[in-house]
């Protein structure tokens, strides 16, 4: 798993990162030699990057990480979110050797078998401040010397990025599956033995589900079914569920109407929990609207305060739109989290039926324990 990178292979490598906006930053490819288009975003995580690479909510981005020095601990199949790598692009100042006993492949690997492109060498604290700055960019990544930088730039702003698109589609399941039966994948560390036996059927629909999300609720014993994006309310409801899950995904809630759809039908007919696109999704269809963050909220370090119990979580996340609060009717929803960098909501429950969600991922565990209770409160929810 050796991957020294002397200056030579740099300066042959040679790779550049067109924005919309005009600037063009240059490094050296380090992933596969393909060129691509996505929105560019930060991470603001000192780790974690096996598992932002893997989480299809990152569909559609570039994702810069703001620390330093990424791919010490290489890449395993144990800690993967998801089937494979879902962002369009990575992007770092330095790519480390992997030292790390658990690793079956470095990053460079792993990304180059996945046919994902990504550029080292670049100026990741001027480039995460100019997104704080201008906003999330448009972008195009040049990695096969193809492309000169006149032509990145307008293919950068011709591309339509990701508002109005649907994008859960593209990510999501094609056929109903069984999470995992056996408790192998949930209990990698541990024996099966040690997971509760499984009292709740929940279904999940799955518009770039999180495997740990599966995993979070088939430790709290839940026997979860995923269903495609586009699976109907009332194949859902056939199925006879306890509980009805609507998971994270990427790129604009608004344009996936079919799951507001569904989502309207579902509600008062059976408990609903909804995590991050799952929350977006439910706060339209309880009559709220969603608008763009600048820059989003992508890392691990987020505070946000259960307004219910007065403490304060630190929470991941991975979102670039928010429910907006003056849409929302107060008679009819509560919101029970915020954000307390800037106040944004966090986190909704209905008044009257049995529903809550929340933006942030409690499966993530940056606190490290600190949202478990979330799945606990969707059995609670269940049992009422």
């Amino acid at each position: 798993m050796k991957q020294n990178w002397n200056w030579a292979e740099k300066r042959e490598k040679v790779a550049f990162l067109a924005l919309a906006d005009g600037t063009v930053m240059r490094g050296y490819s380090v992933g596969a030699a393909v060129d691509a288009v996505g929105e560019v975003v930060f991470n603001t995580g000192m780790s974690g990057y096996q598992e932002i690479l893997t989480d299809p909510s990152y569909s559609g981005q570039f994702v810069t990480m703001t620390y330093p020095e990424i791919g010490n601990i290489g890449f395993n199949l144990e800690d993967m979110e998801s089937r494979q790598l879902f962002a369009n692009g990575f992007i770092m100042h330095d790519m480390n050797e992997p030292s790390n006993w658990r690793a079956n492949e470095t990053l460079s690997e792993c990304l180059k078998r996945n046919k994902i492109p990504a550029i080292a060498g670049l100026d990741t604290r001027a480039l995460t401040t100019l997104l704080r700055e201008k906003g999330t960019q448009k972008a195009f990544m040049s990695v096969t010397g193809k492309v000169n930088e006149a032509a990145g730039l307008a293919r950068a702003r011709e591309w339509p990025g990701l508002d109005g698109q649907d994008y859960a589609a593209k990510v999501s399941c094609d056929k109903p599956y069984k999470w995992d039966p056996d408790g192998k994948l949930t209990t990698s560390w541990g024996s099966a033995d040690k997971l509760p036996p499984t009292d709740l059927k929940i279904v999940a629909y799955d518009y770039g589900i999180k495997w740990n999300i599966l995993r979070s609720m088939r430790r709290n014993g839940m026997d979860v079914t995923v269903v495609p994006a586009k699976t109907s309310a009332d194949a859902v409801l056939k199925m006879k569920p306890d509980g009805v899950f609507l998971s994270n995904g990427p790129a604009d809630p608004a344009a996936v109407t079919y799951a507001v759809d569904a989502a309207k039908q579902l509600l008062g007919k059976v408990p609903i929990m909804g995590i991050c696109l799952g929350h977006q999704i439910l706060g339209i269809a309880v009559g709220g609207k969603t608008y763009r963050l600048k820059f989003g909220h992508h890392g691990c370090n987020q505070p946000v305060k259960d307004l219910t119990t007065e403490k304060v979580e630190i929470t991941s996340q991975n979102h670039n739109f928010a429910v907006d609060i003056k849409s929302l009717d107060s008679s009819l929803v509560e919101v029970t989290h915020v954000n307390l960098n800037d106040q944004t909501v966090e986190g909704l429950r209905h008044k009257k039926e049995p529903m809550f969600c929340v933006q942030y991922h409690p499966e993530a565990a940056p606190g490290p324990h600190d949202p478990f209770y979330l799945f606990a409160r969707f059995r609670e929810l269940i049992g009422s």
